[in-house]
């Protein structure tokens, strides 16, 4: 909770300041203020507070899940520096958004009751719709916002309607009495209470990415400016999934048959729909938005497999899918900014001029694939034998067959950088302002492969 107010009030700090013209200072106190948060946040380790009647519930599992989105964010802000660099415009109303949309995600990984998971889906989703939109002179940015907007407000309506039928069940919006309700009628569950659980699952799985609700993805992905790809593909959809594990192992556990059906064909038509459709894709961004599909698809597994250490497993492949895409979307930046374009032809010959950043293309793509010793593969290898533990056999070869059609995409910039013909001469420019920030996240990306196990048991 009290990470929450600190970024809230850093964001608000930003704002003044940007009013005042300071802009220099923005970033400062930004690297100041989420470390703070983060910090702030772990102090609560082993409390599990309950604020606001458990409105908000402060956990191993909230504070597991926050310090994620909020290390993620740090990240992004790393290379919101040199992203933004020749920009002239003021950007305090960008970096004050993605900061409430962060106060969107940390609530949504807390909540103990279905008015603050609403309140945090929508504080995070609203910033979303603004800076998918906030390249204002670029007409694909625009149609992306349209879009985001448009359908995102339509996934928020069967989720409050899902709400407003699960109170009318139960008479709470309390996860802990609807649990009780659940246990005592399971017997006997109401038609009222299953379709408010079914639109609700509809709801959260637009937010995720899952088929057949992921049509937004590539779109919004495309046209958004790239760093808000990267933001929205790592923080936006593990808050969502952090929110959706929670809402089913808080209140649904019980009532398995309810639900668990219906995400198998959620998690089966994911992993198939994003694998082939990233196999026809010429541009990387749009690549990138597949796989971020199919991986959605992987993540419903954990919370299909929910009992065991089902949470631990969700946090590390998080982690692994975070810290790799936002490797490979800051050498997406760089290419883009050199070439224009962000077609696999872009990457022809990187590795000849530009060895430090092909090899962390390389180091993403394997990680994304999960190709051994890399962290991806420890994270697919502990959701694939945490599924098989309860009886998910099926599900695992499915998903297996996906990762190995997804080894196809992911390979394709490795062997364009490597294997094709360079038309350049010299090393790129902007590879001099990405550098030093693609090699630390190579680095990290690299110790992160040694203790899979250590982050499985952190909660």
């Amino acid at each position: 909770m009290y990470a929450i107010i600190t970024i809230s009030i850093v964001a608000i700090i930003v704002l003044f300041f940007g009013a005042f013209g300071k802009k220099k200072v923005i970033l400062p106190i930004i690297f100041v203020g989420l470390p703070l948060a983060f910090i702030i946040n772990l102090m609560g380790w082993n409390q599990s507070i309950h604020y606001f009647n458990e409105m908000y519930i402060d956990d191993n599992f909230a504070i597991a899940f926050n310090g994620v989105l909020i290390f993620i964010t740090m990240l992004i802000f790393v290379f919101a520096r040199v992203y933004y660099k020749s920009v002239k415009r003021p950007l305090e109303d960008i970096y004050a958004l993605i900061l409430f949309s962060l106060v969107g995600g940390l609530m949504m990984t807390a909540f103990g009751n279905l008015v603050m998971l609403f309140l945090g889906i929508e504080t995070l989703s609203l910033s979303l719709y603004l800076l998918a939109g906030s390249k204002k002179s670029d007409p694909h940015s625009n149609e992306a916002a349209m879009k985001y907007f448009l359908t995102g407000s339509f996934a928020s309506g069967f989720l409050l309607f899902g709400i407003a039928l699960l109170y009318g069940a139960c008479g709470s919006f309390n996860l802990e009495v609807i649990k009780q309700y659940v246990v005592q009628n399971q017997a006997n569950i109401p038609a009222m209470f299953t379709i408010g659980l079914l639109l609700m699952a509809v709801g959260l799985a637009f937010k995720v990415g899952a088929a057949p609700f992921h049509f937004w993805i590539p779109d919004v992905y495309e046209g958004s400016p790239t760093l808000i790809t990267t933001y929205m593909a790592t923080v936006g959809k593990v808050a969502a999934f952090a929110a959706f594990f929670r809402l089913i192992n808080a209140s649904f556990s019980e009532v398995d048959f309810l639900w668990k059906t219906s995400l198998i064909v959620f998690a089966v038509a994911t992993i198939l729909i994003g694998n082939f459709a990233a196999l026809y894709q010429d541009s990387v961004k749009r690549m990138l938005a597949y796989s971020g599909v199919a991986h959605a698809g992987y993540m419903l597994i954990a919370i299909i497999a929910l009992k065991g250490n089902a949470a631990g497993v969700l946090l590390l492949y998080s982690v692994s899918y975070s810290i790799a895409t936002i490797t490979a979307f800051a050498v997406l930046m760089m290419v883009r900014k050199e070439t224009g374009s962000f077609s696999i032809k872009s990457f022809n010959g990187l590795a000849k001029h530009n060895p430090t950043v092909a090899f962390a293309m390389t180091i993403a793509m394997l990680s994304l694939a999960g190709i051994p010793p890399m962290i991806g593969f420890s994270a697919k290898y502990q959701l694939f034998v945490s599924a098989i533990e309860q009886g998910q056999l099926p599900l695992v070869i499915i998903a297996i067959i996906g990762s190995m059609v997804s080894v196809y995409y992911y390979l394709r910039p490795v062997v364009a950088m490597y294997f094709t013909r360079s038309m350049v001469s010299e090393p790129f420019e902007a590879a001099k302002l990405y550098k030093k920030q693609i090699l630390g996240m190579v680095i990290l990306l690299l110790i992160l492969s040694f203790i899979p196990g250590l982050i499985i048991l952190l909660i």
